[in-house]
């Protein structure tokens, strides 16, 4: 799967169980018990507890990992920019997949854990966009909080339909065929989107930023609209 590779004793059981758990709780949903991902982990569930603490420590770790590994791909992709880069990617996205199902059931589970993963991920896609900008891959932008928190409520609000209507709760070796099927679905789109744009002039952003009191200026990101 691609998640998880700590080293010697400790530090490589937690991250089995951890790994474990990112599998059972995406295949599953949260009601998955601990004694459950002991049993795939290959250890008792009173180690579970000793490395976490419960079941809500070993969901943080979860969250941690998976928005270690959104982070990662995503700083590579916004400053590589390269088509070889984007095509790597998508050819293995399938190791992806435990990943997106387990963002699926947090989003779809609510509460404040799932509030607190959201607002990492617009944190951290603040930053690669960020990183992006200084690679000259990404268009500074007027508001970049503004544009990286839409972005992030667009991506996952579209993924968390997508899935819904297509089959969310497939078994985790369905879901991985299914999750190419998106990505390959909506790339051409997306990229044309980000690439090209889709209105063929400015005239609507210049009417809204002359209704719009002090409008932040272009190419200064680190302002925000009043």
């Amino acid at each position: 799967m691609g998640v998880g590779s700590g080293s010697g004793g400790e530090f490589a059981t937690a991250d089995r169980i951890r790994d474990a758990a990112i599998r059972r709780f995406a295949r599953d949903g949260f009601r998955a018990g601990l004694r459950t991902v002991a049993a795939d982990a290959g250890v008792t569930a009173g180690l579970v507890i000793h490395h976490f603490g419960s079941k809500a420590g070993l969901r943080r770790a979860c969250d941690e990992r998976v928005l270690e590994i959104m982070r990662q791909e995503k700083t590579k992709a916004l400053t590589d920019g390269t088509a070889a880069m984007l095509l790597a990617q998508m050819a293995g996205v399938e190791q992806y997949a435990p990943m997106v199902q387990y963002l699926l059931r947090s989003m779809q589970a609510g509460g404040e854990l799932a509030l607190k993963l959201v607002e990492h991920m617009i944190t951290d896609a603040e930053a690669y966009l960020s990183a992006g900008e200084a690679a000259g891959v990404v268009r500074p932008s007027r508001n970049r909080p503004a544009r990286t928190r839409y972005l992030a409520y667009q991506a996952t609000g579209s993924m968390l339909l997508w899935f819904t209507l297509h089959g969310a709760d497939v078994p985790a070796e369905e879901f991985a065929a299914l999750f190419r099927r998106y990505v390959e679905e909506l790339a051409l789109p997306a990229l044309e989107l980000f690439t090209e744009g889709l209105l063929v002039d400015r005239s609507m952003l210049d009417e809204y930023l002359m209704y719009v009191p002090d409008p932040p200026p272009a190419g200064d990101p680190d302002r925000t609209a009043g």
